[in-house]
């Protein structure tokens, strides 16, 4: 077995490889750590736990990324709208991990974004001094946390005939140019977090979806596999609560007051095939935009909102019409041609898990995170956001070995390459050009290993006509990834179901493939 293909079977995630595990934990396996919650965050503490040596096992009740980590806007944020609100120390960690993720972490899955904001009559002098200078401290961001304009290039303001090149659909009427900006991109989000998962899983932990966890204390909590029904107790020496919002549900003593922000689906043709994002100021909001931004799939993705979401937690939140009213209006100020809900193919809510400090709009509170221990000896984190998953899955590790004592090396994710990165052993070099452009964006440098793993018949052809993922992956999906279901594959390994249409034309291929599991 060749060195890369022992890295590729030490990072597959599947069906036998969580009975295995399921069934070592049950009969009593040593455990140093373990993690509750299998989006971004949970995900990062047991890749962060397993590079420092210890045993670790993460579980999920559903399925990875099938909370907020999946209903993000996809944007690595270098942290500019925390610098205008004076939060310097969480705006200059967005830039850092920003760049980690980019030049080091994970370059496959994140690329620069160019943000336009199109200069017309409604924004006055001071509105756009104020962008123009938000810009500028980006670019200083930039460079303070070293991240080479190569990798993100600077901001400058361009002419209206090249804003009309990168966003065809942009209004013309007295447009005086545009401000061009970048940021960071992710592919995907849910891809994000089953990259970590497999690269941790790829360093020693164990990664176990459709398992509860119950009963938590300092040093054991109860596990309950939802596929059987069997449940179980372990011990572990640290118990770490990454629940998200339903990070509650662990430990009754955190406060959260989750936010909700809403995402629209368009066909790429509606905004005439865009290469940036349009980007528009919200009036009255201090830099805060709703950004229309080009995606896979041949889709544009329009958001984002901030709305209080009080009462029950969903396991899919929903979007509220005001919300849905509320981002076509706003862009719709700077089209050529208004759009409607008519030309609204999907859409997508999610909650962000915000710390209840007091009273205010959830668009002021705060995005930072902290690290709790509650009564009966959970280690909790709650808040933060996507980019910064890294640093707040270092803060946590660091607590917990403090804590409890734990033996454990230093923390070696700041230039930990994830699966699919060039430098992770996983990749190969077998020339990319040969490659379905859209598998190479999806994979990176893995790609040539999932056409290579395949055995199902016509391995590179559409799942369904007019859609640009292979059989290969959806296959690769149950092999390598841990998809155990339909949704699995269709809503987070791929993002096909976030268009109703897509999801029924795909449905088949994907039942094909989950058929050998039931």
């Amino acid at each position: 077995m060749t060195a890369t293909s022992e890295a590729a079977r030490r990072a597959a995630l599947n069906a036998a490889r969580r009975r295995a595990e399921l069934e070592a934990l049950a009969a009593g396996a040593a455990i140093d750590v373990v993690v509750i919650g299998g989006g971004i965050t949970g995900t990062g503490i047991a890749l962060d736990a397993a590079s420092r040596g210890l045993s670790v096992v993460l579980v999920e009740k559903h399925d990875l990324a099938f909370g907020t980590s999946r209903w993000s806007s996809k944007l690595v944020h270098g942290g500019l709208r925390y610098l205008a609100s004076g939060n310097v120390g969480i705006a200059r960690r967005s830039a850092i991990e920003r760049g980690i993720l980019m030049t080091r972490n994970a370059p496959h899955l994140v690329s620069a974004m160019p943000q336009l904001v199109p200069l017309l009559p409604e924004m006055g002098s001071s509105a756009r001094a104020l962008v123009r200078a938000g810009f500028l401290a980006g670019d200083g961001l930039r460079r303070l946390a070293g991240t080479p304009a190569s990798t993100l290039p600077r901001s400058r303001r361009v002419t209206a005939q090249r804003a009309a090149h990168l966003v065809p659909a942009v209004r013309r009427d007295g447009l005086d140019g545009a401000f061009l900006a970048y940021d960071g991109q992710l592919i995907d989000d849910a891809r994000l977090v089953t990259a970590v998962a497999r690269t941790a899983a790829q360093h020693g932990a164990r990664i176990l979806t459709r398992v509860g966890a119950s009963h938590a204390t300092a040093t054991s909590v109860r596990l309950t596999d939802r596929c059987s029904g069997d449940s179980f107790d372990v011990t572990a020496r640290a118990v770490v609560n990454a629940a998200g919002v339903w990070a509650a549900d662990v430990d009754d003593t955190l406060r959260l007051r989750p936010s909700r922000g809403t995402h629209l689906v368009f066909d790429a043709a509606a905004f005439g095939h865009p290469a940036a994002a349009l980007t528009i100021p919200i009036p009255g909001a201090l830099n805060r935009f709703v950004f229309a931004m080009p995606e896979q799939l041949g889709r544009v993705y329009l958001g984002l909102t901030d709305e209080a979401a009080p009462g029950p937690i969903p396991d899919v939140p929903q979007p509220s019409p005001q919300e849905v009213a509320f981002l076509l209006d706003t862009v719709n100020t700077a089209l050529e041609t208004a759009l409607t809900e008519a030309d609204v193919l999907g859409a997508y809510a999610g909650l962000r898990p915000l710390i209840d400090t007091g009273g205010g709009s959830t668009a002021d509170l705060s995005r930072d995170h902290a690290v709790t221990e509650s009564p009966s000896g959970v280690i909790s984190v709650i808040g933060g956001k996507l980019t910064e998953y890294r640093f707040m899955a270092q803060d946590v590790l660091d607590r917990a070995i403090a804590l409890r004592g734990l033996s454990a090396g230093p923390c070696r994710t700041r230039n930990l390459p994830l699966v699919g990165a060039p430098a992770n052993p996983v990749s190969t070099l077998r020339a990319q050009a040969e490659l379905p452009g859209s598998l190479v964006a999806r994979y990176g440098a893995e790609a040539p290993h999932v056409l290579a793993q395949a055995r199902c018949e016509r391995p590179t052809a559409p799942v369904a006509e007019g859609i640009d993922v292979t059989r290969a992956e959806f296959e690769y999906a149950v092999s390598h990834e841990g998809a155990m279901t339909v949704g699995d594959i269709l809503d987070r390994r791929t993002r096909i179901g976030l268009v109703a249409a897509d999801r029924e034309r795909a449905l088949p291929a994907a039942e094909e493939f989950v058929a050998p599991l039931d």
